[in-house]
């Protein structure tokens, strides 16, 4: 069975897609076989960005690592089992045919609630919640009380992920690996970010997920995007000398890929 990884949060602007796109191709880069879905099925950034890597590879006579990406086939409504939601078939029907050819397929989930999405977290192995450290996308998480910064309770995205993790239970599946990466760290040592840092401690030990240092704000992320690149590439289309931020950056996606602990994985690359 490939180990499914999904991406995951239900705001936008979150860095999903940018996260996706650098844990898939380290993966491929590693020798692992990668399936890759993007269930945003308007914005499809996840989709694009792969496209954009296909594209420049073939205008420039490269070959770069890339995940095998798949659309969501179309179905036949008159085809579907009784009660059989055209979206779930739609999902199962794909990763079924990677699953045979797949170590890891990679979901990146879009940035609002759908039926793709919560169906998504419920087949997740390892599910990363991008966060950009700020309050407001803490509210996705948990409500807390302004003065005093307790946690009041869960909110609607929280919710989600317990209701999938209670999905998995049901089926006799291992519970989910949650990890929220804090994304867009300022690099000084600021008020509000220490206090996202104990508000996330603190919630992380009531509702069950990990929190890991994810990518630092990089004008370089926007700069790849057009050419699908990542920062792993970056030597592979003539960039010999890194700077310092571009090393920092790729450091970052180690310390990432080490910090997931997937099965059979190391942060060699």
């Amino acid at each position: 069975m490939a180990h499914i990884i999904v991406v995951g949060n239900e705001k936008g602007g979150s860095g999903k897609s940018t996260t996706s796109m650098h844990v898939a191709t380290a993966l491929v880069r590693m020798g692992h076989r990668v399936g890759a879905l993007d269930l945003d099925l308007r914005q499809r950034t996840f989709g694009r960005y792969i496209e954009n890597r296909l594209a420049f590879c073939a205008s420039q006579g490269l070959t770069l690592p890339c995940p095998d990406y798949r659309e969501l086939p179309e179905a036949d409504t008159e085809t579907l089992k009784p009660g059989e939601n055209v979206y779930d078939h739609r999902l199962s029907t794909v990763v079924a045919a990677l699953e045979p050819v797949s170590d890891f397929i990679l979901i990146d989930c879009p940035g609002s609630h759908t039926r793709l999405s919560q169906v998504a977290h419920s087949l997740a192995d390892t599910l990363i919640t991008p966060l950009n450290d700020s309050f407001i996308d803490f509210d996705l998480l948990a409500r807390i009380e302004p003065e005093s910064g307790k946690i009041l309770g869960p909110s609607v995205y929280s919710e989600m992920v317990w209701s999938a993790r209670q999905l998995r239970a049901q089926a006799g599946l291992k519970p989910i690996d949650w990890i929220v990466l804090r994304n867009r760290l300022g690099a000084q040592q600021m008020h509000n970010k220490a206090k996202m840092g104990e508000a996330l401690a603190s919630l992380a030990r009531r509702i069950g997920f990990r929190v890991a240092p994810g990518f630092s704000e990089r004008v370089i992320f926007r700069e790849l995007f057009p050419r699908g690149l990542t920062l792993l590439d970056l030597k592979d289309v003539g960039v010999g000398n890194l700077n310092l931020s571009n090393v920092a950056a790729r450091q970052e996606l180690r310390d990432l890929v080490k910090e997931l602990r997937l099965p059979g994985v190391t942060a060699d690359f």
